[in-house]
């Protein structure tokens, strides 16, 4: 018998504590063709773990995913309880998920990550990832969309040092600042930010990163040369 790519995982919901199962993929069945230059990873077959970041609680309807804390300040349960809880209809995200399945656990998990007061660089990713999966079916408004609220998730981050303990490095940070920028056309923020992480190749081991934003920062450089001139 053929092995699935995928497994039912139990995951008890970090709001309503309820237990509930949800879809994974199996990581031997993950293969990186190539990454976009703001980290999107393009899978060579159509197993996409993408689609199965997020945690949908059926019984509550509280989404999250793994990089969400435990810890609700007090008061937020109730917040949740009267804006998501109270609108909500029981049913399940379990099994295999579509694009459109997964952009709607994805919004979830931003309104509730919002609500619950959640460190700016988990929603950033929340975000970057919903923009990717526009992305990935051609719809560039809300790819732009999401985009614009990563990016100012990712400068409230690097601001308040919220990544701090998480995988997420400073020059990482910098770097997605400047990519999203010039993604979106502001091209000055994007060399303002290029050039912070071309500043810090003396400090960084992470070499890739900064050779990605200098390649960035002299095309970008090279093209406002060729305007002004």
């Amino acid at each position: 018998m053929e092995l699935s790519p995928y497994y039912e995982k139990q995951i008890e919901c970090i709001h309503c504590k309820n237990k509930f199962k949800s879809m994974k993929v199996r990581t031997n069945f993950v293969k990186i063709k190539e990454s976009d230059s703001d980290f999107r990873p393009i899978y060579e077959n159509d197993v996409n773990p993408l689609l199965y970041n997020v945690f949908v609680c059926e019984h509550c309807g509280f989404s999250f995913t793994e990089d969400f804390t435990k810890y609700f300040a007090p008061g937020v349960k109730e917040v949740i309880d009267e804006n998501i809880t109270s609108h909500w209809i029981p049913h399940s995200f379990s099994g295999e998920r579509t694009i459109s399945g997964a952009l709607q656990a994805y919004k979830l998990a931003l309104v509730c990550g919002d609500l619950k007061k959640e460190k700016h660089i988990a929603l950033a990713g929340l975000a970057l990832r919903t923009a990717w999966l526009y992305r990935a079916i051609g719809n560039e408004e809300q790819e732009k969309r999401f985009m614009k609220i990563s990016r100012e998730q990712y400068i409230d981050a690097y601001s308040t040092e919220d990544y701090a303990d998480t995988s997420m490095s400073e020059i990482r940070v910098i770097y997605l600042i400047a990519e999203l920028s010039r993604r979106l056309g502001d091209r000055e923020q994007a060399i303002r930010y290029f050039s912070r992480v071309i500043e810090k190749q003396g400090s960084s081991n992470e070499t890739k990163i900064i050779e990605m934003a200098k390649d960035q920062w002299q095309e970008m450089r090279a093209e406002k040369e060729a305007t002004v001139n």
